[in-house]
């Protein structure tokens, strides 16, 4: 099949979840003997036409320019591209800045949307913006053949809204194996001596929550935030705890080795997204063997359920301070076996790889009839 990839800032990833799945992804398909293209915007750091096998089409994208508008004439450039290459499946991954486009799709291609989370909860947006989100979520529903979620609670949430099926399929993560002690002097931190997160720098991620709770805690652990911090909130954050020498802004770290090892070796593993799907960060911490601080809410339990410690507020952050991972290793196991057997990469890839073809199956059927 001749199946293309949208939605995402290309590949190989330099930004986000998506754009990790759509490397793995595109990569698997490639050795199923599947013609896959990936769209890549044209400030992507790769400006080759392909990638271990997979197309790369690259699309005007001028958000450096104008900003958030330029998400949106990226995502038009990609879709009108869509139109004159034939492509049997168009994966959308999100809809935020592309679904006013949808209607743009090529007709004859089957056009399966990965749903992402609930981006009208998000509340970095002003009113207007999430009003705009959810209308955007309606239309993704509307010109979609399919839908996937990643979540059950994002799957609950579309047909309690708009009445629609859609399949289950969560994000993947690799156990990680190889880990190296060595790699934490240059971070200036002890094994099992420290606390960290690794999470956008934005208010529904309850970093404020976290650190308040930790400054409240009175611990003299380091613990280590993990995040691009040059934007508003990043940087309220950032003066709100100079003062307290604990805490380290590392910005973002984008070398996989690094940050596996950084999970690997940390006492306290705190996650506190709240909107979303399976959120692909909290599967590497679990791949990484972390001992999980969870924001109490549907998506987190989902994954998580019995196997981690949850908290609600600065008051639960301060009492879960106490706790050490050694105490409780049976959960960080518990959480890697579900990694093995649940949400390894070579499964996930398989069961989008089979629900293409299934749709395909379907679209094919109904033609006949």
């Amino acid at each position: 099949m001749k199946i293309a990839i949208i939605g995402t800032r290309g590949i190989p990833n330099y930004h986000g979840g998506f754009e990790q799945f759509a490397e793995y992804f595109s990569v698997y398909l490639v050795k199923k003997n599947h013609e896959v293209c990936v769209y890549n915007s044209s400030d992507h750091p790769y400006q080759k036409p392909t990638w271990k096998g997979v197309n790369i089409i690259h699309k005007m994208d001028p958000e450096k320019q104008i900003g958030t508008a330029g998400q949106f004439i990226y995502d038009l450039h990609c879709i009108i591209d869509c139109r004159k290459r034939g492509f049997d499946v168009i994966l959308q991954l999100g809809y935020t800045s592309s679904s006013i486009w949808g209607w743009l799709l090529p007709k004859k291609a089957i056009v399966i949307t990965n749903m992402d989370g609930l981006e009208w909860k998000r509340s970095k947006y002003s009113r207007p913006v999430r009003r705009f989100l959810k209308f955007a979520e309606k239309l993704a529903v509307k010109t979609s053949d399919y839908l996937i979620s990643d979540s059950i609670g994002i799957k609950e949430h579309l047909k309690t809204s708009y009445k629609v099926d859609s399949e289950y399929i969560a994000y993947g993560a690799d156990l990680f194996s190889t880990p190296s002690e060595q790699l934490l002097v240059e971070y200036g931190v002890d094994k099992f001596n420290y606390n960290m997160l690794i999470a956008r720098l934005e208010p529904e991620n309850n970093i404020e929550v976290i650190l308040d709770g930790v400054v409240k805690s009175t611990s003299d652990q380091i613990f280590l935030v993990i995040g691009k911090h040059e934007t508003k909130f990043g940087n309220y954050l950032k003066n709100k705890f100079k003062n307290y020498s604990t805490i380290r802004f590392l910005g973002g770290i984008y070398n996989l080795e690094h940050l596996n090892n950084l999970r690997h070796w940390s006492n306290l593993y705190f996650h506190g997204h709240s909107v979303g799907g399976t959120n692909p960060s909290l599967l590497e911490a679990m791949a990484s063997s972390c001992f999980v601080i969870a924001h109490d809410n549907v998506f987190n339990r989902s994954i998580l359920r019995e196997n981690a410690f949850y908290f609600n507020n600065e008051n639960d952050i301060v009492e879960r301070m106490g706790l050490t991972k050694k105490d409780h290793i049976g959960l960080v196991q518990k959480n890697m076996d579900k990694i093995q057997n649940e949400f390894n990469w070579q499964r996930i890839n398989q069961q989008y790889e089979q629900f293409i073809i299934d749709s395909c199956k379907v679209r094919k059927s109904e033609i006949l009839k």
